[in-house]
C-alpha cells in the first residue's frame, strides 16, 4: 500500500455571489475566483489540484455544487470565498446535505485600497469583508465545523493554512472505507489499546475486524525462498547489516525469517487492501519472531501500525502518513519509554521494542539482531537509527467512554549528545513543551496514551483540522500551556460533551 498522490485529490474552490450584482460584475467575480484558484492549483506549498467551480448565484446551484462534491470520488473539500455579498439563506440546504471537509477562506482579490480611484462600483465588486461575515453566520447558526483562513490569497501563511488543511482532508478521506486489520487481540490486561471499534467506524469511516495469526501463518508459508533471497539483497544494500546477519553469517537464517515474514505480511495487506494493521508479541503463535524490521518497513511504505492490538494508533499512523506526503521528515508510531531527569535538561527517550519507522532516521540505519527478552520468542531483526533534532509533536487518540479525544504535545527532538552503544532499538530524543513536568502531567491529566504517532512534519493547525473533520475533542497542549487552565479545560469538556 503505497501512500496515494496528493495531486490526484481535488479541493473545488467555490466563490459565492448574487444575480443582484447584474452579470458584468459577476463576469469579473468569476474572472478573479478563477485566478485565486489557478495561483493556488500552481503553488508549490499547496498539495492537491484545486478545481475552480462556476460562481454560485442560487440556491439550486449550490446544492447541486454541494450534491456533486459528495458523489466526487476525488473531491476531499470545498474552500468557500464570498467575493461579494450572498444572502446565505441560500446556503442552508447545500450545507445541510454537504459531507465533505469545508474550508471558509476570508480574503479579497485586491490586497489593497486603491486609495485614488476607489468609488461604489469598486465596493459593490469587493464586498468579502461582511460578505463572508454572512456566510459565517449560517454556519455558526447551523453548528457546521470549518476552518477559518483569514488573509490575502497571495501571502505565504494563507497559502502554508490552505496546505495544512488540505492535508488533513487528504488524511481524513482516506480513512473512509478504509480497513485495519487485527492479527490477535491486543495485550491482556491493558487499558488504552481498547476501545469502540463499532463507534470509531461510525465516527471516523474506517473498519478494524481480527484475522487470526494462523491466517497470516499460511501466507508467510507459502513465501518462496527466491522471494526471500531478493529481499534480502535488498537489506544488504539498504541497510549497515550486522556482520552475522549476512550471506554465511551464523545469524543469517534470522534475516531470512524476517525477510519472510515481511513478504508474508505484505502480501495479506495487499490482498486483504488494508491500510494498516496490529499485531502483539502475546499472540505469535507459528511466527518465528516478532515482526521487527517488517514493521518497521511497512510502515515506511505508508502502512498504519500499532504494536499490542493498538487499532487506533495503527489508524492515526495511517492518515498522519497520508498528510505528511512529500513533506521532509516522517511520522512514526511511537511510545514514551524512558526519561532523563537531569537538572535543567530533562528529556523523553521514545522508543519502542522494534517497530520504529525508519523515515525518522538521522542517516543509513542498521540492521540489527538483538534477543527481545519478552515474549519467548526468536531473537528479532530491527532496524537501528537516531532520529534527528527539531520542531515535532507527539499525538494519540484515546476512547474516553462517551467519545473520542486526540491529544497533541508540541516537542523539541534533540539528537543524543552520547552514543547509545547497547540500545538494540531505534530512538528519539525530545523535550515536551512547555516543559517535562507540565507536558507530562498535562498528559496524564488528559488520559493520553503511551502509545502515540511522532510527526516530524505535520503541526497543530493540520491536526486540529483533522479532529474538527472527525467532530471529535482536541486537547493541546503547547508552550502556553499551564496545568490550571488544562484543568479548567477538561473540566469544560466534560460538561460539554454530558
Amino acid at each position: 500500500m503505497i501512500i496515494p498522490d496528493l495531486k490526484n485529490f481535488e479541493v473545488w474552490f467555490a466563490t459565492g455571489s448574487q444575480h443582484l450584482y447584474g452579470p458584468e460584475t459577476l463576469q469579473q467575480v468569476a474572472e478573479h475566483s478563477q485566478k485565486i484558484a489557478d495561483a493556488f492549483n500552481k503553488a508549490k506549498s499547496i498539495p492537491v489540484k484545486v478545481v475552480f467551480k462556476p460562481v454560485v448565484k442560487t440556491p439550486e446551484e449550490i446544492y447541486n455544487l454541494c450534491a456533486e462534491a459528495n458523489n466526487s470520488k476525488t473531491c476531499i473539500g470545498i474552500i468557500a470565498w464570498m467575493h461579494t455579498f450572498s444572502p446565505a439563506k441560500m446556503w442552508i440546504n447545500g450545507l445541510k446535505i454537504l459531507h465533505k471537509p469545508l474550508c471558509h477562506l476570508h480574503t479579497q482579490f485586491n490586497r489593497d485600497i486603491p486609495w485614488n480611484t476607489i468609488d461604489m462600483d469598486f465596493m459593490n465588486l469587493n464586498q468579502s469583508a461582511h460578505g463572508d461575515r454572512e456566510f459565517g453566520f449560517i454556519m455558526s447558526r447551523m453548528r457546521i465545523e470549518r476552518k477559518v483562513i483569514v488573509g490575502h490569497w497571495q501571502d505565504k501563511d494563507v497559502q502554508e493554512q490552505l496546505n495544512m488543511w488540505c492535508r488533513a482532508a487528504a488524511g481524513w478521506s482516506d480513512w473512509q472505507g478504509a480497513k485495519f486489520v487485527r492479527f490477535g487481540d491486543n495485550m491482556r490486561q491493558v487499558a488504552v489499546t481498547e476501545g469502540d471499534k463499532v463507534e470509531a467506524q461510525i465516527k471516523f469511516g474506517y473498519s478494524v475486524n481480527t484475522h487470526g495469526v494462523g491466517d497470516l501463518v499460511a501466507v508467510i508459508n507459502k513465501v518462496k525462498e527466491k522471494e526471500v533471497d531478493g529481499l534480502c539483497d535488498e537489506y544488504n544494500k539498504q541497510y549497515k547489516l550486522l556482520p552475522s546477519l549476512k550471506k554465511n553469517g551464523k545469524q543469517h537464517q534470522s534475516l531470512r525469517d524476517a525477510a519472510r515474514i515481511e513478504l508474508g505480511l505484505r502480501k495479506f495487506l495487499e490482498e486483504g487492501d488494508f491500510k494498516g494493521y496490529t499485531d502483539t508479541f502475546e499472540d505469535l503463535h507459528g511466527i518465528v519472531q516478532l515482526p521487527g524490521i517488517a514493521s518497521q518497513r511497512l510502515m515506511a511504505d505508508g502502512y498504519g501500525f500499532g504494536g499490542e492490538g493498538d487499532w487506533k494508533t495503527s489508524a492515526l499512523v495511517r492518515a498522519m502518513k497520508v498528510m505528511g506526503s512529500g513533506l521532509q521528515g516522517g511520522n512514526s508510531f511511537m511510545e514514551d519509554y524512558t526519561y532523563h531527569f537531569e537538572p535543567n535538561n530533562n528529556l523523553v527517550l521514545g522508543s519502542h521494542m522494534l517497530e520504529i519507522c525508519p523515515s525518522l532516521a538521522n542517516g543509513k540505519p542498521s540492521c540489527e539482531i538483538h534477543a527481545l527478552g519478552i515474549g519467548g520468542k526468536a531473537d528479532p531483526v530491527r532496524l537501528v537509527f537516531n532520529a534527528p533534532g527539531g520542531d515535532a509533536l507527539n499525538a494519540s487518540i484515546v476512547d474516553l467512554g462517551n467519545r473520542f479525544r486526540i491529544l497533541v504535545n508540541e516537542v523539541k527532538a534533540v539528537a543524543p549528545k552520547k552514543a547509545l552503544p547497547k540500545l538494540p532499538v531505534a530512538r528519539v530524543l525530545w523535550k515536551p513543551l512547555p516543559d517535562m513536568q507540565t507536558g507530562c502531567a498535562a498528559w496524564i491529566l488528559a488520559g493520553g496514551a503511551h502509545h502515540t504517532v511522532y510527526s516530524q512534519n505535520l503541526n497543530t493547525d493540520c491536526l486540529q483540522s483533522f479532529s474538527e473533520m472527525a467532530g471529535i475533542e482536541m486537547v493541546l497542549i503547547n508552550k502556553d500551556t499551564t496545568l490550571y487552565n488544562l484543568k479548567n479545560e477538561l473540566r469544560w469538556s466534560e460538561a460539554y460533551y454530558k
